[in-house]
């Protein structure tokens, strides 16, 4: 097996999922590079515990309204499933569409919006914009019920444009207006009803429900619109027609999926991959799969460049830890202290600070919030009894032996952790780290022999570095 292309489809895995245990990337290189990514881009049952079972671990699951429980349920099908870039896109789609529990108040009307995106995240673009505008909690999100022909808000017209769409300098305060009045009678069914229980504070008979979504024709503005240069008697599915059209449409949401599948900082090389996604946006009817189709498979992407030119979110970095590690395979009470961990580490899962969403890139790892992530990972790759700590281990054994010297542990956990390249100064000091437990590492078969113990204490250790921490 080519260590090249064993890289290559690590980096891939680390960017359209959450990092591969070696298993899997063994299977992906049995299929070939291109046909992994149409796995990726094309997802299939993502073989998920049904709900009902997982209430039966948690009866706070029921409903997943409160927002640590809903968290963990999420953050429990990342960790779970099969789709990984399925997952990991909808994530994007969180940071961008940014919806928080803040004012909600209900987190099961989030978890409803982020299985739209699972839904319609790798479609047509205008499709999901579509949907996004009929989704309840980004109607209450960005008072889009607050908007009527007689009295519009704006709120929701100007993030349309601003964030979620075209980006500032390619619209007028006009525009945002005309916008906002497409989209009167774009409102809530049953906010009355909403309001009332919520008054009364009750779960029974049913549970709390969901918020859903109606068009009222008697609320909306039937007047002739001017939007972008274009004049017509516009409903909102029909000002999403006009924005999806737009170059700067184009150019937006290719750039944001660049900046989160590719690198954090944008160059002259990356400018020419960014045209090739836009080029791909406009041929393909706006489709996210045919864009994200270009860039992984553009050369820029492949080369080693491009690999650890990110620095992994704080989600990313704690489902890709548990999926390596192995933990989580049950919805455990445990599962409930991950939704803290991402509270910890600045990007608390369901609950972004604005609707700006999160600063990503190198302002995830402040001081603070760089101790969480390395404590975190030290500790779950730091079991000896973890499944997928098991298997390096059993790897490893089958690899070198029973005996392995101290160069062996570190280069052997370095490999079947990525592999993960790390400099030379990194690596000494990974093996002056397990010569002081001892010269040469024994391996037996009890998961609490020293042995077991000193590579899980090395797997920590790599946890910490520099190259684990970015994707």
């Amino acid at each position: 097996m080519s260590i090249d292309n064993l890289s290559l489809f690590a980096h891939f895995a680390r960017r359209a999922g959450f990092s591969a245990t070696r298993t899997e990337l063994e299977e992906y290189m049995d299929i070939g590079y291109e046909a992994t990514v149409e796995k990726f881009l094309n997802p299939g049952d993502p073989q998920n515990m049904p709900d009902d079972l997982i209430q039966r671990y948690h009866v706070d699951q029921y409903e997943l309204r409160q927002l640590d429980g809903a968290g963990a349920y999420w953050l429990y099908r990342m960790i779970t499933t099969q789709n990984p870039l399925e997952e990991k896109l909808s994530l994007f789609w969180h940071g961008l569409f940014a919806t928080g529990y803040s004012k909600l108040n209900q987190a099961r009307s989030i978890l409803n919006q982020i299985d739209m995106f699972r839904t319609y995240g790798l479609g047509s673009f205008k499709t999901l914009l579509v949907e996004l505008s009929k989704d309840p909690a980004m109607i209450i999100w960005l008072d889009n019920n607050d908007n009527h022909k007689d009295s519009i808000n704006e709120n929701y017209g100007r993030e349309l444009l601003e964030l979620f769409s075209m980006g500032i300098g390619n619209y007028t305060e006009e525009d945002i207006k005309e916008c906002a009045r497409a989209f009167t009678g774009w409102t809530l069914k049953n906010a009355e009803y909403m309001s009332m229980r919520a008054t009364k504070d009750s779960i029974w008979p049913y549970g709390r429900i969901a918020w859903h979504y109606e068009y009222r024709d008697y609320d909306h503005d039937e007047g002739e619109k001017d939007f972008l240069g274009r004049k017509g008697n516009f409903n909102g599915d029909e000002i999403i027609d006009i924005i999806v059209q737009e170059r700067a449409t184009a150019e937006f949401i290719s750039t944001r999926l660049f900046q989160y599948f590719a690198a954090d900082e944008l160059s002259d090389k990356s400018e020419a991959v960014i045209e090739e996604m836009i080029k791909a946006y406009f041929e393909s009817g706006y489709e996210i799969a045919s864009v994200l189709r270009t860039l992984f498979n553009s050369d820029f992407f492949k080369t080693e460049g491009a690999r650890y030119a990110r620095v992994k979110g704080p989600v990313e970095s704690i489902v890709g830890t548990a999926r390596m590690a192995g933990s989580y395979q049950e919805p455990t009470l445990e599962i409930n202290s991950l939704w803290a961990q991402t509270l910890f580490m600045g990007q608390g899962l369901l609950a972004p600070p604005t609707v700006e969403g999160w600063h990503e890139g190198v302002e995830w790892v402040d001081s603070g919030a760089l101790v969480e992530r390395v404590n975190f990972a030290a500790k779950e790759l730091g079991d000896p009894s973890k499944p997928g700590v098991k298997d390096i281990i059993k790897r490893l054994k089958k690899t070198y032996g029973n005996v392995l010297s101290a160069e062996q542990v570190v280069d052997g956990c370095l490999d079947l952790i990525g592999p993960l390249n790390v400099d030379k100064s990194t690596r000494e000091g990974l093996v002056d780290f397990v010569y002081e437990n001892n010269s040469e590492t024994v391996l037996e078969d009890a998961a609490e022999s020293h042995g077991s113990t000193v590579i899980a204490r090395t797997l920590s250790m790599i946890a910490s570095t520099k190259e684990y921490q970015l994707a």
